[in-house]
């Protein structure tokens, strides 16, 4: 079969199967497969797809009807200019997510300690390593099997002096010393509304990074209640948020004794980071 018709058949199949961005994600697959980019799909349409890529590129397409996620296929996921590899055991990282690294870096400074709670692929604490010199990191989650995957990126992306302490501990029970900047992207997710979720998100993704509980502030709580105690002083927290959730974890912030609170919004214009200063 010719890339062209490969594709138009992928993205057919997808299609026919009410996946979102069909097109886009058969195109993707395909490139993946094939070790091919998109000038390919314009250029060498009319070329043969050799016959084991040809199997892959299916079986791919199958998975993807079932709507397991694209990132779980190829085995990874662009962030922040880097490219992490990500599992059913973390949670994919989201282009939302860059715009909380982005104001960590609009203060940060160089020789800071660092520490990323409920760090998952560790996304967040590898970028802010990768592009700052001479500072120190600690990834935190509760789940051995994504701290696993956030020590594989680590390892993949980072020089050895510059790689983080990884441990797992049930929020700050393990952890020791005081930081600059305490960073967490936590579940926020109401219970009551994982069900709501695409397919891709509900059944697929790992449910201890999706749900806050009933409200979806439990997280932010708990930690906003014990943050301090592991805060140097003038040190800032941050939080990536739900879209609703800006005035709750502000109000949290405050009754803590947190302040210069601010919140900012994503690219949709909705509510997305929350951060302070001790």
């Amino acid at each position: 079969m010719k890339y062209l018709e490969c594709y138009k058949e992928g993205y057919r199949k997808l299609a026919t199967a009410g996946v979102p961005e069909a097109e886009l994600d058969a195109r993707l697959l395909l490139e993946y497969i094939c070790g091919t980019n998109r000038n390919d799909l314009l250029v060498h349409g009319d070329r043969e797809v050799a016959e084991q890529h040809l199997t892959a590129y299916e079986a791919a397409i199958a998975k993807r009807m079932e709507r397991i996620p694209l990132q779980h296929i190829t085995g990874e996921q662009d962030f922040m200019g880097l490219t992490f590899r990500v599992n059913e055991h973390v949670l994919i990282p989201r282009q939302d997510t860059e715009i909380l690294v982005e104001e960590i870096l609009k203060d940060m400074q160089d020789y800071c300690r660092i520490l990323d709670m409920c760090t998952g692929s560790g996304c967040i604490l590898i970028s802010l390593l990768h592009y700052n010199n001479w500072c120190e990191g600690v990834g935190v989650d509760i789940s051995p099997l994504a701290l696993q995957k956030a020590k594989e990126n680590g390892k993949n992306l980072l020089p050895e002096e510059k790689r983080p302490v990884w441990l797992e501990s049930n929020l700050f029970e393990k952890v020791e010393g005081k930081f600059d900047v305490i960073v967490s992207n936590p579940p926020y997710i109401r219970s009551e509304v994982i069900g709501t979720l695409m397919p891709e998100v509900k059944d697929h993704e790992p449910m201890n990074a999706l749900d806050g509980t009933e409200d979806g502030l439990y997280f932010y709580r708990e930690i906003v209640r014990l943050a301090p105690e592991f805060l140097k002083k003038e040190g800032k927290l941050y939080f990536e948020i739900g879209h609703d959730q800006g005035a709750d974890v502000s109000e949290l912030l405050e009754h803590a004794g947190f302040r210069e609170i601010h919140v900012v919004k994503d690219y949709a214009g909705l509510d997305r980071v929350v951060y302070a200063t001790l």
